[in-house]
């Protein structure tokens, strides 16, 4: 049974004193935007420099391009760009302009980067090292760029269609399942040994991207049962500027009420937490497991 929070005035669970709701502001949409041309600049850096120059096809529109380029020797910006434009229409069809504006300006600026940076190898024919590092880099990309609440367009804005509609599966995830389809029939082009490899890439993308955006959103909650509960609340919200809840608890054994402290921190703050407990009351009990996200003052902000 939810009670008042350990102290008139602390607020939600996770943010500081003295900050109400009028407070919390979205991030700047200026800061949304560089994130979107770092990384979208980072995987054009890795389809043109890393996957091209070894012929690896790690899906995608991009993986489409490169096979598109091999066959016909269409420049990789032209076919990113043709091949988008159904895609938009669909996404604009079920998703709406404020989604599709920002996966707009993500497409063009990939398009960009495949046309402005130079020409260059900068791993050689090293099949292993580009899977690796290319993949690393793709993810990186992905990654800030689907922290924008956008994709980079074709398969991104393809699989951010589907997840309408199969919600218990995450981006990355659907991802995987479209570019393996797009790394066979570049396996009949370049060989099978070279689409391995891309599984290789394929893999590493989808647990960057996914490490990235989980890993951003990744806090501690605590649960603290101690006599001195009220001390422990005032240092925690006094020195750390968290906000602590105080929930009534029943001790099966004794019989007797308790009230138990809940409080959310980030991963670092859990240390401070620890010490907190143990200057007021080293025999208390206390419960440490993962928040998977937190939404609110102090963590992810509503958008």
């Amino acid at each position: 049974m939810w009670l008042q929070t350990a102290r008139a005035g602390s607020g939600t669970w996770g943010h500081g004193l003295g900050k109400g709701r009028g407070d919390m502001k979205k991030r700047n949409p200026a800061v949304d935007y560089a994130m979107i041309v770092a990384g979208t600049f980072l995987i054009g850096f890795a389809i043109k420099n890393i996957y091209d120059p070894v012929s690896m096809v790690t899906g995608g529109v991009s993986g489409v391009a490169i096979i598109a380029k091999e066959l016909w020797s269409v420049p990789l910006w032209l076919t990113n760009t043709v091949l988008n434009i159904p895609l938009f229409a669909a996404g604009f069809f079920f998703c709406g302009w404020r989604f599709i504006k920002r996966t707009l300006f993500a497409t063009v600026m990939l398009s960009v980067s495949l046309y402005v940076l130079p020409e260059a190898s900068y791993l050689g024919s090293d099949l292993f090292l580009s899977a690796l590092f290319g993949g690393i880099i793709s993810g990186v990309g992905t990654g800030l760029v689907f922290l924008t609440s956008c994709t980079t367009g074709g398969t991104d804005l393809l699989a951010a269609l589907i997840q309408k509609r199969l919600k218990h599966y995450t981006l990355a995830q659907i991802m995987q399942v479209l570019d393996g389809l797009i790394v066979i029939a570049g396996a009949s082009v370049f060989g099978i040994r070279s689409a391995l490899y891309a599984l290789i890439a394929i893999f590493c993308v989808a647990k960057v991207t996914d490490g990235l955006i989980e890993g951003l959103k990744f806090s501690k909650q605590a649960y603290i049962i101690s006599d001195v509960y009220g001390q422990i609340a005032d240092a925690i919200m006094e020195r750390m500027g968290r906000g602590v809840t105080s929930l009534e608890a029943r001790g099966m054994y004794s019989d007797q009420e308790k009230k138990m402290l809940f409080c959310v921190v980030s991963k670092k703050e859990i240390v401070q937490i620890r010490e907190i407990v143990a200057e007021f009351d080293p025999k208390a009990f206390v419960i440490v497991s993962d928040a998977r996200e937190v939404f609110g003052e102090g963590f992810i902000e509503f958008h």
